[in-house]
């Protein structure tokens, strides 16, 4: 092998983004995952874990849930109080449709697919009916005194439980009424809480809902008389998310303090036919909160502020020896973000909602192997490229790839240099 020289490249400094909200898609075994930054992947189980499409986000659209519909199709809410439609073969926004409800904190499809509900900040829940071209508003629930901030339906599609701050609200959907209101104990490590705040809510087909909140608490529910059935205590921070399985024969919550507990339905004896819940697997693959978990038939499914993504298997569902069987931790992006211009030394950088263009720094020194040569002249950044909020949906359209990935040393010669900032778009 011949000598060639390295280029130490310290001045990409690339801040991966947290994940919020991920949703799974049983029929396709894809994967939505969205991050604090707005941006949307799909994942591909089936290949490998490999992230197969992306939409970029823009830091103004804070995307706190996401949804799959009628099979295929995927919903986004967030902060702004819009709902979008993703449209997976063009790779951009189909539609974004105003709730008129300030901030969107949940959204959950009905178990057909037809019918979308969304929980806002002034209080309500919102019932859209799912058109083939695009979702239509069909009333409102009975509206509470704050945010609903996670929903759930029932498996037969007639009730839904709402949870907000201090209580959780069951409705009728065929009525729109509420039919119960259950208050959420405020005891935290024996001291009494101002406010508890029920992150996530679970409705199984027995009538039980599982609900978990700002108390580090996972507590059983009986809609039909609105009791409290069960409690565990399971944290000392916030259990921030939940997610059934769709045997519901066991589930998974995620906690502030990086924790994944697993939760399944065993019986009380061997030999007993009554089943009973029990916390059976815990596990701390993360170092900081997990925002969100998804539960697929044969992994538990994570992410939270610390970025990575990562993939349990149940070892009880899978092969031993299986490519399945493996622990997956996703932290770095799939795509390529540097492109290299070898003739002229030039590195393109992409970011989030920038691009920049930088020339490698060369030296005239010599020495032996492995020696480093001192610079001679330092790194230029010659360009910094920032997209506009109106453009940024479009910017990962064919004419913009084009020009991204065609060769550098055509876009530099039809650049001043140096130029250090520059805006695109109108």
């Amino acid at each position: 092998m011949g000598e060639f020289k390295v280029h130490r490249v310290r001045f990409f400094n690339y801040v991966p983004s947290g994940i919020r909200c991920v949703a799974y898609n049983n029929q396709s075994n894809r994967l939505a995952v969205s991050r604090t930054d707005g941006t949307v992947e799909i994942y591909n189980l089936s290949a490998n874990y490999f992230q197969e499409k992306f939409f970029p986000g823009h830091e103004s659209r804070a995307t706190e849930a996401l949804c799959w519909a009628e099979g295929q199709r995927l919903f986004s809410a967030g902060l702004n109080g819009e709902i979008m439609e993703y449209d997976l073969q063009a790779l951009n926004i189909k539609y974004a449709m105003d709730a008129f409800g300030g901030p969107i904190w949940s959204m959950a499809a009905s178990p057909s697919g037809s019918q979308l509900l969304v929980g806002c900040e002034d209080g309500s829940v919102k019932l859209f009916q799912i058109t083939p071209d695009k979702i239509q508003f069909e009333r409102n629930f009975d509206r509470q005194k704050s945010r609903i901030l996670s929903l759930s339906w029932h498996p037969s599609g007639t009730h839904i439980a709402a949870g907000s701050i201090d209580y959780i609200s069951v409705f009728d959907v065929k009525s729109g009424s509420a039919v119960h209101k259950m208050i959420v104990d405020r005891q935290y490590m024996g001291v009494s809480k101002r406010k508890c705040i029920v992150w996530g809510v679970a409705f199984l087909s027995d009538g039980t809902i599982i609900s978990v909140d700002s108390a580090g608490k996972v507590q059983f529910w009986d809609s039909a008389t609105g009791t409290l059935v069960k409690s565990h205590l399971i944290a000392n921070a916030d259990v921030q998310s939940i997610a059934v399985a769709d045997q519901e024969d066991s589930f998974v919550v995620g906690t502030a303090e990086g924790t994944v507990f697993h939760f399944q339905l065993v019986p009380v004896t061997s030999n007993s036919s009554e089943k009973q819940w029990v916390r059976t697997k815990p596990f701390q693959h993360h170092t900081h909160d997990v925002r969100t978990v998804a539960h697929s038939p044969t992994a538990l499914i994570s992410g939270g502020t610390d970025t990575h993504l990562v993939f349990r298997p149940l070892m009880e569902k899978v092969e031993v020896k299986n490519y399945d069987a493996a622990l997956r931790k996703i932290t770095f992006p799939h795509r390529c973000l540097i492109s290299c211009s070898k003739k002229r030394q030039l590195l393109l950088f992409q970011f989030a909602h920038h691009l920049e263009l930088w020339r490698l720094g060369s030296t005239v020194a010599t020495g032996k192997n492995g020696d480093t040569l001192p610079l001679s002249k330092n790194a230029d950044h010659l360009l910094h490229l920032k997209t506009k909020p109106l453009l940024f949906m479009d910017l990962l359209d064919e004419r913009t790839l084009v020009a991204v990935e065609r060769p550098l040393d055509d876009i530099i010669a039809q650049l001043p240099p140096p130029i250090k900032k520059k805006k695109f778009g109108t």
